[in-house]
């Protein structure tokens, strides 16, 4: 089990004792690692094999446009072939034609199939990378640990994969350099690239033979899946239609050409600065260090912000830092503010990873997968390429001021300029994304990082949800006996009947045959609930247990209608005076087989799957617990989750407030 606010080291290890996952991501690392290695000893071969500055430069050019070219042609049809065949298949084949590519450019030893070989290589990382992205949400147990996978996955491809990489390549480098000069040099370099085929083929027998788990779904769901064109067309038409995607890919372009704006500018801004190369070496690391901190800590903002409203501001944020890049009058300032726009991307960037694992189905996971990090690769390397051009036509530019003369380098108007951009698509990405439009920025921000939660007194508001509701009920009752019995002033609201008879009397007298309206008066119940009985025994201090605050509106009729989750979250908020739990406890279990208490299976399933997102989009205010075997075992785990939540029985702290 993995509580909210466990310690990252419990929920890294509840992750990866999954055996499936754990293969994954030692796989995932292994292929992070060769694609470093690969990068750094291709570049430095291709500079080997012509002669002359010119040349040189422009063989270093072209590996990185053909690495680049193979995302502009071929992203969304990749992450098309990811949904339509089986993952595990396509990861298999692509790691098999990446050991015989690179294994063919030491045997050809010519500079055109290198650019060949580097094409071909990255078609096969444009079909990997979905096939594994998309299959990793169905190799967890739940949704709520998505996040962690993300993590774990993008701080080893750009944290220990880089260091490993450059180590190894540095190590490599120094052995040729000793012992054979330039030949010896060239030798090494292709030692380098068999190494890097040899660790594809091994991850492709460690796919094939030993994760099963990631082909997914059935043969027969694979062999109904509509063709390719149909999964190209629905694939956009589900970014383009969708307002969470739309947002997802405005924000990841404004994070992104953020940092590709300050790593394509690095050397000509660090000559501004008075540096030199060293003074690009600093810049150009604290950009990956700082995506690496950047995604450490995602997590733990994602515990005080939803996961859709932390996205939008970790892009304005990007580019106001990116702004004080542009203005930093030292080197020591520009390496910190190059670091913040590098943080906030990798917050993004994990961010956004998650909202797809979460929220995307996984029908058409894979191309939105496929499409987000076509669109990754595709800003941070175009705009690599593309600023140093902007920068040249730019130029120096001589700006009169209080009747002074001031010289001012095209890379800081560049930056300038970049930083307003992607601040001001952090915010459209922001409004496409959350769903309270309307508010102003910086008090719906303010708001989350207060929780949204009004504290008249130093209580603590829990509430048990999922389904059925004899479980949960019983549960909340087995909570409330044991907080007693640990020495805390307990508060056990059981009037759920008494509350379903109010919402149908009031439905029936009224005559609310719509579905808003009957969630509305469903709302009224809860808010007079609040008013009465639970916001006097938050102001005396006592915990407060309540059974199903969210999934008890859920179950008067409201899951059977067209009303989304999103409207339903911001009626009860809005209903409650903003008030929520500090803790809702989940009940996880598959749904019945057969009607059990009020919900239908169907309703049971669809109301579970409600609360599981939200748990995963909002985790600082979850503990999921697993609810399989007797209701004792249950109530043990439910108290193991909760307790270290919970502020000592007489302390004045209570959860979640300031």
């Amino acid at each position: 089990m993995t509580t909210p606010s466990a310690p990252t080291s419990h929920r890294v290890r509840s992750v990866l004792a999954i055996p499936a996952f754990r293969r994954l991501w030692l796989v995932t690392a292994g292929s992070a690692t060769g694609e470093w290695l690969s990068l750094l000893a291709l570049s430095a071969l291709a500079t080997q094999l012509t002669s002359g500055y010119q040349a040189q430069s422009f063989a270093l050019g072209g590996v990185v446009a053909t690495k680049l070219l193979p995302a502009l042609l071929l992203g969304p049809l990749a992450g098309a072939l990811a949904d339509k065949f089986d993952r595990r298949r396509v990861m298999v084949v692509c790691d098999v034609l990446r050991f015989g590519l690179f294994v063919s450019i030491p045997i050809v030893g010519s500079l055109v199939w290198l650019f060949v070989a580097v094409f071909l290589i990255e078609i096969c990382a444009m079909f990997w990378i979905p096939a594994k992205d998309a299959a990793v949400p169905n190799l967890l147990k739940r949704p709520d640990q998505v996040e962690t996978a993300n993590q774990l996955a993008l701080v080893v491809t750009y944290g220990v994969a880089v260091l490993l990489a450059s180590g190894l390549f540095t190590a490599l480098s120094s052995i040729g350099s000793t012992f054979g000069g330039d030949a010896g040099e060239t030798a090494t370099l292709y030692v380098a690239l068999a190494v890097t085929g040899g660790a594809y083929l091994v991850m492709a027998i460690t796919v094939g033979f030993f994760i099963p788990e990631i082909s997914g779904r059935a043969t027969a769901v694979r062999e109904q899946a509509p063709g390719v064109v149909t999964l190209l067309r629905d694939g956009a038409r589900f970014v383009v239609g969708t307002p969470l995607v739309r947002g997802l890919v405005a924000g990841i372009v404004g994070a992104f050409a953020a940092g590709g704006t300050v790593v394509g500018s690095a050397t000509l801004y660090a000559a501004s600065l008075g540096g030199g190369n060293a003074a690009y070496g600093i810049l150009f690391a604290a950009v990956f260090v700082g995506l690496a901190l950047g995604m450490a800590v995602a997590p733990g903002m994602a515990r005080r912000i939803p996961h859709n409203r932390l996205f939008g501001a970790a892009i304005v944020a990007a580019g106001l830092a990116l702004v004080l890049v542009a203005l930093a009058p030292h080197l020591f300032v520009a390496i910190a503010a190059v670091g913040l726009v590098g943080g906030f991307a990798g917050i993004a960037f994990l961010t956004g990873l998650t909202i797809i694992g979460t929220e995307v189905a996984d029908d058409i996971r894979g191309r939105i997968v496929a499409f987000v990090q076509s669109i990754v690769r595709l800003t941070l390397l175009g705009s690599m390429a593309l600023v140093p051009l902007v920068v040249g036509l730019v130029s120096t530019q001589r700006v009169e001021l209080l009747g002074r003369s001031f010289l001012i380098d095209g890379t800081r108007i560049v930056m300038l300029a970049g930083g307003l951009v992607a601040a001001v698509v952090g915010m459209v990405a922001y409004r496409q994304m959350h769903d309270r439009r309307t508010e102003p920025m910086l008090p719906d921000l303010l708001a989350a990082l207060r929780r949204g939660v009004p504290r008249v007194g130093s209580g603590v508001l829990v509430a048990v949800e999922g389904a059925p509701a004899e479980e949960t009920a019983g549960q909340a009752a087995r909570l409330a006996a044991r907080l007693r019995s640990a020495g805390h002033t307990v508060v056990e609201l059981d009037d759920s009947g008494r509350d379903r008879e109010r919402w149908e009397a009031a439905v029936r007298e009224a005559a609310l045959g719509g579905a808003r309206a009957q969630a509305l008066a469903a709302a009224a119940v809860r808010a007079d609930l609040v008013e009465r009985v639970i916001r006097p025994a938050l102001a005396q201090g006592a915990v407060v247990v309540v059974d199903r605050f969210l999934a008890g509106l859920v179950e008067y009729g409201v899951a059977a209608t067209e009303v989304e989750p999103r409207e339903l979250d911001s009626l009860v908020l809005w209903a409650t005076g903003r008030l929520r739990p500090d803790v809702s406890v989940l009940l996880d279990r598959a749904a019945p087989a057969a009607p059990t208490g009020l919900l239908p299976g169907e309703e049971h399933l669809r109301v579970q799957r409600l609360l599981t997102r939200m748990a995963a989009a909002e985790p600082h205010h979850y503990v999921v617990v697993e609810a399989g075997g007797t209701a004792d075992e249950v109530a043990e785990r439910v108290y193991a989750g909760l307790a270290p939540m919970l502020p000592a029985p007489g302390s004045p702290t209570a959860v979640g407030a300031p």
